[in-house]
């Protein structure tokens, strides 16, 4: 996937929309990819792989480990 600069979503939208749909699909079920990977992978700065998974996170879809990376939350939000 590449970003549209026409398109009226944000690069870390876009990107955030990319990981989010690997995620419900079961693609995507254990480590997101690292923020350089990300840089590389999309072309984005380290700051818009950054927002776009802490957007994720603020979903409730993935979760961060401090010096681990992020991670696919294993529950649904909410759930206990």
């Amino acid at each position: 996937m590449t970003i549209d600069p026409d398109s009226p979503d944000h690069p870390y939208e876009q990107v955030a929309a990319f990981l989010r749909e690997r995620i419900q699909s079961g693609e995507i079920t254990g480590r997101l990819p690292s923020l350089t990977e990300l840089h590389v992978q999309f072309g984005v700065s380290m700051g818009v792989a950054s927002r776009a998974v802490q957007l994720l996170v603020a979903e409730g879809l993935a979760e961060t480990k401090p010096g681990r990376g992020a991670f696919v939350r294993r529950e649904a939000p909410g759930h206990v």
